[in-house]
């Protein structure tokens, strides 16, 4: 009768499909990309999040007090909070989806993502000298000076061109002087960053503009435009396309299904720690998490994290003014913001602070 009952039991409770058959496993959302050749974009309700939606009313006082153009945030690639606010950028209108703003330093990722395009196309390396495409005599420096300096160095802030120079801005071979060798010490000097643009010209026999249009902007869907300001060489665009840019971030440089970057190692060395200066710096790129940070215009080392509000694994593109795209990847979480200046810093550590203080509170996950 044992072996009876032993038989009959498993019998009964697949008869009656019940939990004897395994429960599927939760899987994460898909990540949704909108379309490249429309306006569409999905969005998902909060509540359906299981997040706070009581925080709702604070977030779009923050907006509105706090100089902000546009606050987005995308869950899976899906707009779950969308508020613009104040005026365009020759306050002419009303800022909506449609409206361009400038990104400042946060454009510098859009340089580190097309570095790494050329790399994966064999057009260069990191460790090449920087001369083989900006020629020789690019600085001050003797010839073997100069040629110690890499893509590298000037990916990771650590060419070793002195940055007490009247104007660090200024990429003019007279602007650019020896202070050490490359690598061994980190500043955030913007003139050996801006030429990584002259770089990418000499490596595809493009345009800057041209190369930029076909191996990103044009892949995604993402409007936009480059203009110099003085030495400065700047991005415009609506937020949505900042946004878009950030969804590919957190796909890992692929676009439903398209490797646009095709180049996994450059990710993950962008994306981490790129020297032993700052460990909070990757290519281009604000990590979090990291226990202590150079910020611009420093050269010592402060502890702590850059966001200690926000989660450890967050890496940031951050511009002058607020300018921001927030990227956590294991929420599939990407937060842009645009506006004018809500602090005085070069990069928007302490703002960037404040905001994570109250998605802390919406997001509830």
């Amino acid at each position: 009768m044992r072996y009876l009952i032993a038989v009959f039991i498993p019998i009964l409770l697949i008869g009656c499909g019940s939990s004897a058959e395994p429960l599927p496993e939760e899987k994460e959302p898909t990540v949704y990309f909108p379309p490249t050749n429309s306006d569409a974009w999905e969005t998902i309700d909060i509540a359906s999040l299981g997040w706070d939606a009581s925080v709702v009313p604070t977030l779009d006082d923050f907006v509105e007090t706090t100089n902000t153009r546009a606050l987005l945030i995308l869950k899976s690639g899906r707009i779950v909070y969308e508020k613009y606010d104040g005026q365009t950028l020759l306050q002419t209108a009303d800022f909506t989806e449609d409206s361009y703003w400038y990104w400042a330093s946060a454009a510098k990722t859009l340089t580190s993502f097309l570095i790494g395009r050329a790399e994966s196309q064999n057009l260069l390396s990191l460790d090449d000298p920087s001369n083989l495409y900006l020629g020789s005599g690019w600085t001050s420096l003797t010839s073997e000076q100069e040629g110690l300096i890499t893509i590298r160095n000037q990916l990771t802030m650590t060419t070793g061109l002195d940055y007490t120079v009247t104007n660090p801005d200024c990429f003019d071979s007279d602007c650019l002087q020896f202070l050490d060798v490359p690598g061994n010490r980190w500043f955030y000097h913007n003139g050996p960053y801006t030429l990584l643009g002259d770089v990418i010209e000499g490596a595809s026999g493009s345009t800057f503009n041209a190369y930029f249009a076909a191996q990103l902007a044009n892949k995604i869907g993402m409007d936009g435009f480059w203009e110099y300001n003085g030495y400065n060489h700047a991005f415009y665009s609506p937020a949505r396309s900042m946004a878009r840019f950030g969804l590919l971030i957190l796909a890992e440089g692929k676009w439903d299904g398209t490797d646009v970057l095709a180049n996994d190692s450059f990710y993950r060395e962008m994306s981490n720690t790129s020297q032993n200066l700052n460990p909070s710096y990757g290519y281009l790129w604000w990590l979090n998490g990291k226990g202590s940070f150079i910020p611009p215009g420093l050269t010592a080392s402060i502890p702590g994290d850059i966001t200690p509000t926000a989660p450890d694994e967050m890496f940031a593109a951050m511009g002058k003014n607020g300018q921001l795209i927030n990227i956590v990847p294991s929420q599939q979480l990407v937060i842009i913001r645009m506006g004018d200046d809500p602090d005085e810093g070069l990069v928007p550590f302490t703002f960037q602070d404040a905001l994570w203080d109250l998605l802390g509170d919406l997001i509830t996950e």
